[in-house]
């Protein structure tokens, strides 16, 4: 499937469209104030995950990890029970944030990559509320058949080490060819670190046989969140006679007749089919699911995922 196609240019975030510091502030602002004014309470991480130290015991529900099964409790009650943990208050946060040449590419209100950086910035900010430390893995799109540049930058506590994290991500520079999303994932897994958070943005068109079994192996000692930008044009073309579409990372360009509503099915049906194998594919790793679009308002998405999360905790659920 094409990955983008030559439309008028959306409007841009603040935070990648200029790169400047006041316009990064500007979308923290945002972020600060959305998030802190509907997400108020006591501290919640970004997911429902066990911590490390034990709490009490409870009945076992259906979809409880059976590793926490309480057998004591289990042998005394005859019935069987679960123990509940306290979640970790200083965990450290990693991102994988893919930059590789198909998230240069939007139709809705922003284009992906604004969306993936704008994301940063709210995960950045809910982990450094609770004094937790967060870093970052960066991937770009491979140079002329040689490996994709990836930038490591250390996990810090603080605001001001989250605003140089932040920058960093904005000002990494997108290259052309195609990026190695399971690379990027694998480099969250060496060196071995404590049990934490780890969150892969990407728009996950890299074949999932390539990410898959990274992701997987991430998910055995942390908490995965896959955050998945989604522009609408690739989920359906829209009727508009000849339309020029190119990949960002080959460069191979196509004429399409969209005004073939047979071709625009077969698009929506290859589109959806694809959407499925990543869904499927992130749910076999045991990852939590966020999907951002650029037409919609990405910020409230994430604060109902959050809330859901938060949710999912008091009923002591752990997905």
């Amino acid at each position: 499937m094409a990955r983008a196609a030559t439309v008028s240019p959306p409007t841009r975030l603040p935070a990648t469209g200029d790169r400047s510091g006041a316009a990064l502030a500007r979308l923290q602002l945002m972020v600060t104030r959305k998030l802190d004014g509907l997400l108020q309470g006591d501290y919640a991480g970004l997911l429902p995950g066990p911590g490390s130290e034990a709490g009490e015991s409870r009945e076992y529900r259906p979809g409880d990890d059976v590793r926490r099964m309480d057998w004591p409790v289990t042998a005394r009650t005859t019935m069987p029970h679960v123990r509940r943990t306290v979640a970790d208050r200083e965990l450290e946060t990693w991102l994988a944030v893919d930059l590789s040449a198909s998230l240069d590419f939007g139709t809705g209100r922003w284009l992906k990559r604004d969306v993936a950086v704008a994301a940063v910035a709210a995960l950045a900010h809910l982990t450094v509320r609770g004094g937790n430390r967060i870093g970052a893995v960066v991937g770009t799109g491979a140079t002329a058949g040689g490996p994709g540049r990836m930038l490591r930058l250390p996990a810090r506590a603080g605001r001001k080490e989250a605003q140089g994290l932040l920058r960093a991500v904005a000002g990494a520079e997108i290259r052309p060819g195609r990026g190695d999303l399971g690379a990027l994932v694998d480099m969250l897994n060496r060196p071995p670190r404590r049990r934490g958070v780890a969150v892969v943005i990407s728009d996950f068109l890299s074949p999932p046989a390539q990410w898959g079994r990274p992701l997987r192996k991430l998910r055995v000692r942390h908490d995965v969140l896959a955050v998945e930008v989604v522009d609408p044009r690739e989920l359906e073309l829209p009727d508009v006679g000849v339309l020029p579409v190119v990949d960002p990372e080959s460069g191979e360009l196509h004429e399409v007749q969209t005004a073939d509503p047979e071709l625009r099915r077969r698009y929506a049906e290859a589109a959806t089919a694809q959407r499925g194998a990543i869904s499927a594919e992130l749910r076999a790793a045991g990852a939590a699911h966020l999907r951002l679009r650029t037409d919609r308002d990405w910020l409230l998405d994430m604060v109902r995922f959050v809330a859901a999360q938060r949710h999912a905790r008091t009923r002591g659920t752990t997905r």
